[in-house]
């Protein structure tokens, strides 16, 4: 059983009297769990068919067409005319999610040339290839997210290492360490991901890859801040005359008092990674062109500024997403705030 400490009982309760950050956390959350079930909210495959008095699940098994009376022994498409007439009658049903698009399904039957604007078929319209815009931004906005604690928490691992060996060895550990972080930190990093993306096929994977070896040295900086405050402290001292060994030190006694501007700057940090992933997208350095990306709506919205559904509805969703950060960001910096300890 986990036993926590009289003062991050008192930062909970601080948290916790902060409204506007808990609602936050809480819409911000709801959100995120159901986009990881984005398959079964928006696909262009139904969830239940009932074909012949049995039952069949297209979200988990490949159905060929034969599977349901067709002629071929393709994948059944079920948009298709012929095979909806056939599921819709003697009894059989199908049950589609509540958005019947995937990010990649293109609709054919468009009534206006693409991009279309939002009607009773594409409830957020389509983009300039046909594809269901709605779709693409609830699967967009899981991708982003997925991204964004992805790469905060390789940063995370990397900058509190970094920063505990500066802190707690200091000396010419230290110094060669910022050093290395100088010379590092000026490389231009847009430069490489230009020649990166030029050289490698484009991918989420390379991408995290990229922007993880420079995303961790902001936040070494704090640690190595906390680490070296508090290493000549005199319960460090006393520990070490224990015959405590600097790991034992280092993880018992200085990390958890390091954490505090870690948690603090936590949402921060993924703001600033969504933002990240949604400028590369938007300058064609990011993900693939078929990944549903926020960035990549936007860029279309530029590029078919008649389509106002495009940007409009990839910024509300981009605005909706930073506020809930920011707001428990805000939550964060008063509960861990050391004056009201």
């Amino acid at each position: 059983m986990i036993r926590f400490s009289p003062i991050a009982k008192r930062r909970w309760r601080r948290f916790r009297s902060h409204r506007r950050g808990i609602v936050s956390l809480w819409i911000f959350s709801t959100l995120f769990l159901f986009s990881l079930g984005a398959e079964l909210i928006s696909n262009d495959r139904p969830l239940i068919v009932s074909y012949q008095d049995e039952l069949y699940f297209p979200l988990l098994v490949s159905y060929p067409e034969t599977t349901f009376g067709g002629d071929f022994e393709t994948e059944a498409d079920y948009k298709d005319p012929f095979l909806v007439e056939i599921l819709n009658s003697n009894g059989n049903w199908m049950l589609f999610p509540l958005n019947p698009h995937r990010y990649d399904s293109i609709n054919t039957e468009l009534t206006h040339p693409a991009p279309s604007p939002p009607d009773g078929a594409n409830y957020f319209g389509t983009d300039d290839r046909a594809r269901d815009v709605l779709a693409r931004l609830i699967y967009g906005f899981r991708l982003s997210v997925l991204f964004a604690l992805s790469l905060t928490l390789i940063g995370l691992v990397l900058g509190i290492v970094a920063g505990a060996v500066q802190g707690y060895f200091g000396g010419r550990t230290d110094l060669l360490f910022q050093r290395f972080i100088e010379i590092w930190g000026s490389m231009p990093e847009l430069y490489l991901l230009i020649i990166f993306a030029s050289l490698f096929n484009p991918s989420v994977l390379l991408l995290l890859v990229l922007l993880s070896l420079f995303g961790w040295m902001g936040l070494s900086d704090y640690v190595r801040a906390e680490f070296l405050r508090a290493r000549t402290m005199v319960y460090v001292k006393a520990a070490r005359s224990m015959g405590a060994t600097d790991r034992s030190i280092m993880l018992r006694h200085l990390l958890p008092n390091a954490l505090t501007p870690v948690i603090t700057f936590l949402p921060f940090r993924i703001s600033g990674a969504i933002l990240a992933l949604t400028s590369l997208d938007f300058l064609g350095l990011g993900v693939p062109p078929s990944t549903p990306s926020l960035g990549e709506l936007l860029r279309q919205g530029k590029a078919n500024i008649d389509a106002w559904w495009l940007s409009l509805s990839a910024f509300l969703v981009l605005v909706i997403m930073l506020l809930l950060l920011n707001f428990i960001g805000e939550a964060l910096r008063d509960a861990m705030d050391p004056r009201k300890e």
